[in-house]
């Protein structure tokens, strides 16, 4: 396939106070599907994530637990890395911003932006959210509450370093105008503009000195680099980024971010604070930022302190790994939060993975068995009647491919997923069509059942091949029932590429059986129990 270029991705890093639940571990999913979606496009991806290792919270979690906030962040870091695995994410970098490099460059980075102006000593006054780590003024509270955790507040005042964002606030309204691209969905960047950047942008306080656990300010040792300076600026650092000049080759490939991949409640911090920040430090802004919307529980808001959560390694031991990620991107929607309940993933697991994909698949393969020992061969055998058929569902599983791009160009993964399925639909429909066990009772028709079946199994090979960005163990045992590896995209708007006389396997393995509801319901008390 032809090389088509670098394309840099991230995902927000994941902040170490506490385990990630599936509403946090869609966003490193969603990202996963991109990222392999493009490398089998041809690109050159570096798909980055990591975890968020700064911070008072982090802090007090240690003090809790009687350990110190290194022993803390390295055994979630460690939690965040494990889900990954069993997610199956193809990350080419994991970044700690505890990292030695990571931390000499936000030093090198604070001590420029202090040099050139943007930064100035002062103090913090205000009412103290622990929780988010943010101040308040009392107008931004919500009942007298946090506006973004809804917790308590309490007065709180401590000296602190400040950056100039008003400096450069021009640059980025000028930027966000003349790039409509840049922040996705656009009801996000209506946000950003009205409700922040027009009114006026209050300076950002990015030191702390009422903690310890954090970037030392080498110059002011009381200080300690507040964490969305640090955590934002791993998009550079993981890439090499050097303040000094001396910046990598692969920094030089990579920066700018095609993609930042992030949850729609940080959308502020990466559409306006860091965009600041790499103004400030002369360097490219990234092409676009895509604020996610949620994963919610029973239409609620997911909470640790709520106890209204579900933890996605515990959905993938029940469902199995690519029937939670099949959920995941597929019933997300684009722009609106999404919903998911244990009996939600397994009415969908039923409904699309067992009866449509499942069910298609072992047909076609107990069929290719039954009628000729396994060995599927292309006759070309069709009336001008039965090629109706033959030509439609051809013309479907060779036009998806381009349909499935056109709704990962613009990051309608749902879309893409859709696409992708409607070759399975359609296949199951030709076996409606075409009905082999008739055909299987003549002699005469003997071709044309043998040219029935290849169809059938093109189809499922080039559906599978698509499907490997969203769901690549199932594509993987789907080619391997088969007995021919996926094809390459590029291949994907040709039909007949499955060699001709290749023999299936001859016990088809069931790709999802079905969810017994009864049975999930006795799993579920257990885990409440």
């Amino acid at each position: 396939m032809a090389e088509k270029g670098k394309y840099y991705l991230t995902t927000a890093i994941a902040y170490t106070s506490s385990k990630p639940h599936v509403g946090n571990n869609y966003e490193i999913v969603l990202a996963d599907a991109i990222a392999r979606f493009k490398r089998a496009q041809g690109y050159d991806v570096w798909f980055q994530t990591g975890t968020d290792e700064h911070g008072q919270k982090i802090e007090l979690k240690a003090v809790a637990a009687g350990i110190s906030p290194k022993e803390h962040v390295d055994k979630i870091a460690g939690v965040v890395k494990d889900l990954c695995d069993r997610l199956n994410i193809s990350y080419d970098y994991f970044i700690r911003t505890t990292d030695d490099y990571h931390e000499k460059q936000i030093q090198k980075i604070f001590k420029r932006f202090y040099d050139q102006g943007d930064i100035y000593k002062s103090a913090y006054e205000g009412l103290y959210c622990n929780e988010c780590e943010a101040f308040w003024t009392e107008s931004q509270l919500v009942d007298g509450k946090c506006p973004d955790c809804g917790r308590d507040v309490h007065p709180a005042k401590e000296e602190a370093y400040f950056f100039k964002m008003s400096k450069y606030a021009d640059r980025l309204i000028e930027h966000i105008n003349t790039h409509p691209e840049f922040i996705q969905p656009v009801a996000r960047k209506n946000e950003m503009m009205n409700n922040f950047l027009l009114p006026g942008l209050q300076d950002l306080c990015v030191s702390r000195t009422s903690f310890t656990w954090g970037i030392p300010v080498d110059f002011d040792e009381k200080h300690v680099v507040y964490v969305w300076l640090d955590a934002l600026s791993n998009y550079i650092t993981g890439i090499g980024y050097d303040a000094d000049g001396n910046s990598t080759e692969q920094y030089k490939k990579l920066w700018p971010a095609d993609l930042h991949l992030i949850g729609k409640d940080i959308i502020r911090f990466h559409t306006i604070y860091w965009p600041i920040f790499l103004m400030a430090l002369g360097e490219p802004l990234p092409k676009q930022v895509f604020g996610h919307p949620w994963m919610l529980m029973n239409n609620d808001k997911m909470s640790k302190s709520r106890g209204n959560v579900i933890y996605a390694d515990e959905l993938a031991d029940y469902f199995g790994v690519d029937a939670v990620r099949f959920f995941m991107l597929h019933e997300m929607p684009y722009d609106n939060d999404g919903n998911i309940t244990w009996e939600l993933v397994a009415e969908r697991t039923n409904s699309e993975l067992a009866n449509v994909l499942g069910n298609l698949v072992n047909r076609t393969i107990s069929m290719s068995n039954k009628y000729f020992g396994g060995i599927v061969s292309d006759r070309g055998a069709a009336s001008p009647e039965e090629k109706v058929f033959d030509d439609d569902l051809k013309a479907v599983a060779t036009g998806a491919l381009s349909k499935a791009v056109s709704c990962m160009d613009s990051l309608h993964v749902a879309d893409a997923l859709d696409e992708i399925f409607a070759i399975f639909r359609r296949l199951n429909k030709y076996i409606d069509e075409t009905e082999p066990w008739v055909l299987a009772k003549s002699e005469e028709k003997k071709d044309r059942l043998s040219t029935v079946l290849y169809n059938l199994t093109e189809g499922i090979m080039i559906g599978a091949s698509l499907l490997a960005p969203f769901m690549p163990e199932t594509a993987e045992k789907i080619a391997s029932m088969l007995n021919a590896p996926l094809y390459a995209f590029d291949s994907l708007g040709t039909f007949g590429q499955y060699p001709d006389g290749q023999k299936v396997t001859d016990a088809p393995e069931i790709l999802f059986a079905r969810v017994d509801l009864k049975a999930l319901e006795e799993h579920l008390a257990s885990l409440n129990a």
